[in-house]
């Protein structure tokens, strides 16, 4: 059996307002199964690769269907740890137009964020793994969260597995505990590999000010000469008209270059949540698969904007639908 991608954060249940509705315009919901690291996973499965999550559910009807939700595309589930507790959920308001999209999150005290740390025994959930995948909304949750994706990290480390780390900072998260965030993803960041992330990552960690140039390339500079681990940090540009027009590229870093890939015009948006997601799995698969940089970048911007096309948090395509945008025919019936 080949080496599995471990995917370490919390499962969640999305409810939608319908549509380009607001919350509650009409009383019902579209629910979706979503999470960031969930969505890598996914997404990586879809691309050929084994995955499997670790995370806390609740023993319930709900946590249930979500563990079934990742099996049926194909995700690993037997490392998913089931107690007492309620649901991680949020609800999402489809922006439009000039009006943006709004997350209201609804996980204070989930299973997940009140697990204790040492719930999951890395030395054997690590087992057979090739790469270790976190973001930075797990120390978001909870504090015993926080401790779980450090202890993670370490034991991957300690285990010569590759490590990429989503700083995705999210202030309404954190609440109160906002003023421990920057030590704490730098901890995390500490041990990665790859680090998804931008200039303004790298200015609320470490203080970053950037002079007249180029600031991204500036901050990558400074996360290279402190994270001893790093080999590359990756972010996306987006440019934005409206909520439904927007503009994508992606950027590559490693100690001495930048690669950038083509920009892809965003019209018509169907569901940028998860688009993130969508775009760290195609890099990363880029990677493991041993693309160049510049290959690996291309990748991942065409996989990030595909997702934009589909609804709900995962992205769904695979190797094939990417691959058909990268050659320019995407656009023409696939008959």
């Amino acid at each position: 059996m080949k080496p599995a991608i471990i995917c370490f954060g919390e499962v969640l249940l999305r409810l939608s307002s319908p549509g380009k509705e607001l919350l509650l315009q009409s009383p019902r919901f579209d629910a979706h199964i979503g999470g960031a690291e969930a969505n890598v996973a996914v997404s990586l499965h879809k691309f050929g690769h084994r995955t499997r999550v670790v995370s806390t559910l609740p023993d319930s009807t709900l946590g249930r269907a979500c563990a079934d939700e990742l099996r049926r595309h194909g995700v690993e589930t037997d490392a998913i740890d089931f107690r007492d507790g309620r649901m991680g959920m949020y609800f999402l308001t489809h922006g439009a137009g000039h009006r943006p999209a709004e997350v209201l999150y609804d996980r204070s005290n989930s299973a997940f964020a009140a697990a204790p740390a040492d719930t999951y025994d890395w030395a054997s959930l690590l087992k057979n793994a090739q790469w270790l995948h976190v973001s930075g909304i797990t120390p978001a949750v909870s504090s015993t969260a926080a401790e779980a994706a450090s202890l993670a990290m370490q034991a991957a480390r300690k285990a010569g597995i590759q490590i990429s780390f989503d700083c995705n900072f999210r202030a309404r998260l954190w609440g109160s505990r906002a003023p421990e965030a920057p030590q704490l993803l730098s901890r995390l960041c500490e041990h990665a590999n790859v680090i998804f992330g931008d200039d303004r990552d790298i200015a609320f960690m470490l203080g970053f000010k950037a002079t007249a140039g180029d600031a991204r390339r500036e901050a990558a500079d400074l996360a290279f000469k402190t994270f001893k681990h790093l080999r590359y940090i990756v972010c996306t540009e987006r440019a934005r008209a409206s909520v439904d027009m927007q503009q994508l590229t992606g950027l590559l870093f490693d100690s001495q270059n930048t690669y950038t890939s083509r920009s892809y015009p965003l019209h018509s948006i169907v569901d940028r949540i998860g688009g993130g997601d969508a775009f760290a799995a195609g890099v990363l698969h880029g990677l493991l698969t041993g693309m160049s940089p510049q290959a690996a970048i291309e990748f991942g911007a065409a996989a990030g904007c595909l997702k934009h096309s589909i609804p709900g948090d995962f992205n769904l395509l695979g190797v094939a639908d990417v691959e058909l945008l990268l050659s320019e025919k995407g656009g023409d019936v696939r008959r």
